[in-house]
């Protein structure tokens, strides 16, 4: 009797060992289950649910009759559609570019190690804690002629400075640039100055001991170690610029007209306030196209830098 005691003693201990292991290892997936449910449905449902409806004639209320890719041959041939698309073009391409040079020459300022840098360093960052939102209706008091820098100007004596671009169809899109580059360059800037921080001295040193120039090996030396830092800026960015909806519905709302539309503010127009849910949902997968576009690559890099580290 004893004997078998003992024997079974420890064998009910292991059962217990095993069943806490594996109620340790299903813990975590129990937790995190309904939050995935939660985001299959709602993101990635959603998104199947918005493709089956751009393949439908859906016009105020969804419809299932499946009409093919009808409403991608009317988009193709939608003016206005092709004026946003030239926008996200032009906007988004500015809108990179200056970014990566304020945020690169900001970092590079702030890593003379200056005086209250940490102060500086908040002030540029600052204008990315604001939503698009508040900086777009800041922006649009600021470029009202009749309010902002134009009337100021004037006020000053030069009755013949102009600066209407807020009005005007040919400039309304490089208002959005402005405010756009006005909040995230202080963002790219930390990115390289973290990027910046990460390097290692010696390098700086060996290349001023052979008589560079500070320019020089910044742009011989340092930027071509930030390749990283730039990419994940590029792909952060044009995340954002593809996106961009609040800003140009508080800065100019479209227009003048629709001269400053982006693919974003043409879906909703067409999909919430014109009844054309079918033609709303086939720019809203055109959008989902370009975002991927985007991510897969830098999904990719970071996958592939990863294994080989």
């Amino acid at each position: 009797m004893t004997h078998s005691t003992s024997v079974a003693r420890p064998a009910r201990a292991a059962a217990q060992r095993s069943s806490a292991g594996h109620l340790q290892a299903w813990l975590p997936r129990l937790v995190l289950a309904p939050s995935v449910a939660v985001s299959l449905f709602f993101v990635y449902g959603f998104m199947l649910w918005t493709f089956i409806l751009s393949l439908t004639n859906s016009r105020m209320l969804p419809s299932y009759d499946l009409v093919g890719f009808a409403q991608y041959a009317r988009l193709m041939a939608n003016d206005r559609w092709w004026v946003a698309s030239t926008n996200l073009v032009v906007f988004g391409a500015l809108f990179v570019g200056i970014c990566l040079v304020v945020g690169a020459l900001l970092a590079i300022l702030l890593d003379q190690r200056i005086r209250q840098e940490g102060a500086l360093r908040t002030l540029y960052l600052y204008p990315m804690a604001l939503s698009f939102i508040v900086t777009g209706v800041v922006w649009k008091w600021l470029l009202n002629p009749g309010l902002g820098i134009q009337a100021m100007v004037r006020s000053w004596g030069f009755e013949s400075f102009t600066f209407d671009w807020l009005v005007n169809p040919d400039m309304a899109v490089y208002t959005l640039v402005i405010a756009a580059v006005w909040q995230a360059s202080g963002f790219v800037m930390a990115l390289f100055l973290a990027g910046l921080r990460g390097i290692d001295d010696s390098i700086i040193k060996a290349a001023q001991l052979d008589g560079a120039s500070l320019p020089r090996i910044y742009l011989r030396v340092v930027l071509p170690c930030l390749r990283p830092v730039v990419f994940s800026a590029v792909m952060i960015l044009s995340h954002i610029a593809i996106k961009s909806f609040d800003l140009v519905v508080a800065l100019t709302g479209g227009g003048p007209g629709y001269a400053s539309d982006l693919p974003a503010t043409f879906m909703y127009a067409h999909a919430f306030t014109r009844a054309q849910i079918g033609l709303g949902s086939a720019s809203a997968m055109l959008m989902l196209g370009g975002v991927l576009a985007i991510l897969i690559p830098y999904l990719y890099s970071e996958l592939r830098s990863r294994q080989h580290g």
